[in-house]
């Protein structure tokens, strides 16, 4: 049992807290939002912990977060996050923090070949303790929030700071230090997440591909309504309706309400509750304009694909070699930088994005030689070559109808014959 966490609720409560933090070295983090429960998806609780004490913070009760920004942001402080990614990208949303010295225990354990990251299996790992993931899709908005729930919470940042020096001491006994840093100091700079709603986002409905004009504007419209209804009863527009419900009603193109009662992918639920708007979106959108198909990207250079696909065969051999994954190895973001430029000299990788020191130090003879490889002789002679296969698959298939054919033809003379028999 872990002993209880301090509650911080008030604006006082948490500059008196922020004040102490200012003298760690070294504060766990976790936060937990509403994404399941909200239009727009909150910060609804932060979690933080020092080598002695809980805190769980509520951003919902507190008006002013401030006291907390210089502790996100001062680099003597080493923030230990598991999985940092999307915490900091919510904590750049909604209160613009900044960051500096992150230390992530995932990816700790990712660039270390670990192949069990998870935080629930660390835990279970060095303290045998059963993570609960009863909580994992909760409410956080909720309010009180039941002492399970906070339990739960707590449980997320308490044991970090040890998980974090078993993996430190192993990354500094393989050597691997420089790197994992650099996998770290890449976290500081994701960009805030974007909640806002596109309403060209329809297109991207899988349905939509097989659409034609018309059943795409039947399509925008019921895709508008749905935010709507979604952002009036401020729930994640899915909890009103999936995409594919969207695409079946375009299909279907229901008129009536007996008609959207027997439509198999609404619950008579849905009917009931939405079925005049509905019907109302799909009659607007019979008569609305067409929708302007979007441009789509202009295709891959051949050249600048088949340097990439060099490339990423690489970095498939070295995680191979290094029992890593092959994100580790190199990023996407680099791999098409140097796809689309490839670097002169070893001088050059300085340029390419998402390709600190250690990388370029490591990997950066073999980057250049991997990118400057491919020719454009070389991607004339592949596509010969598909072409020739392809030509040569069409030739069997070919052949095999034909003598599919003759065979038919065959028993079907043997029948004729068979027939005319006195």
């Amino acid at each position: 049992m872990l002993p209880p966490p301090l509650i911080i609720a008030t604006n006082d409560a948490l500059r008196e807290v922020a004040a102490q933090l200012q003298h760690e070295s070294l504060i766990a983090c976790d936060t937990e939002s509403n994404s399941l429960f909200a239009y727009k998806e909150r910060v609804c609780l932060i979690q933080l912990s020092t080598r002695h004490a809980d805190y769980l913070i509520d951003p919902l009760a507190i008006s002013d977060l401030e006291p907390l920004r210089p502790i996100f942001a001062d680099p003597a402080i080493e923030k230990v996050f598991h999985a940092a990614e999307y915490d900091v990208m919510c904590v750049k949303r909604d209160f613009g923090f900044t960051f500096a010295n992150l230390f992530d225990t995932m990816f700790a354990a990712r660039v270390i070949g670990r192949k069990a990251f998870g935080l629930g299996a660390l835990l279970e790992e060095f303290f045998g303790v059963q993570a609960d993931k009863r909580f994992q899709r909760a409410d956080w908005s909720l309010r009180p929030l039941p002492d399970e729930q906070l339990q739960y919470a707590q449980q997320d940042t308490h044991y970090l700071p040890q998980i974090r020096d078993h993996l430190r001491a192993e990354i500094e006994a393989s050597g691997q230090m420089q790197e994992a840093r650099e996998v770290f100091d890449s976290l500081i700079s994701v960009p805030p997440a974007d909640n806002q709603f596109d309403p060209d986002g329809y297109w991207r409905i899988n349905a939509a591909r097989d659409f034609g004009r018309r059943q795409m504007a039947i399509l925008r419209e019921l895709y508008l309504w749905r935010d709507a209804t979604a952002r009036r009863r401020d729930c994640p527009p899915f909890k009103i309706m999936s995409d594919s419900a969207l695409g079946g009603l375009v299909l279907a193109t229901p008129h009536t309400m007996a008609d959207l009662f027997a439509h198999r992918e609404l619950t008579p639920t849905q009917a009931r509750r939405f079925g005049l708007d509905i019907l109302k979106a799909i009659l607007r959108g019979t008569t609305a304009p067409l929708p302007k198909r979007p441009e789509r990207p202009p295709r891959i250079d051949p050249l600048i694909q088949a340097r990439y696909d060099a490339l990423h065969q690489w970095r498939k051999e070295r995680a191979h070699e290094r029992g890593v994954e092959s994100d580790i190895i190199l990023s996407k973001e680099s791999m098409w930088a140097m796809a689309r430029q490839p670097p002169a000299d070893t001088a050059e990788l300085r340029d390419v994005p998402a390709l600190g020191p250690w990388r370029r130090e490591k990997y950066g003879a073999e980057l250049v030689r991997v990118a400057n490889a491919v020719t454009l002789e070389d991607v004339a002679q592949q596509a010969q070559s598909t072409a020739d296969q392809a030509a040569d698959d069409q030739a069997v298939l070919s052949g095999a109808d034909s003598k599919m054919t003759d065979t038919t033809l065959a028993h079907n003379m043997a029948d004729i014959q068979a027939d005319d028999a006195p």
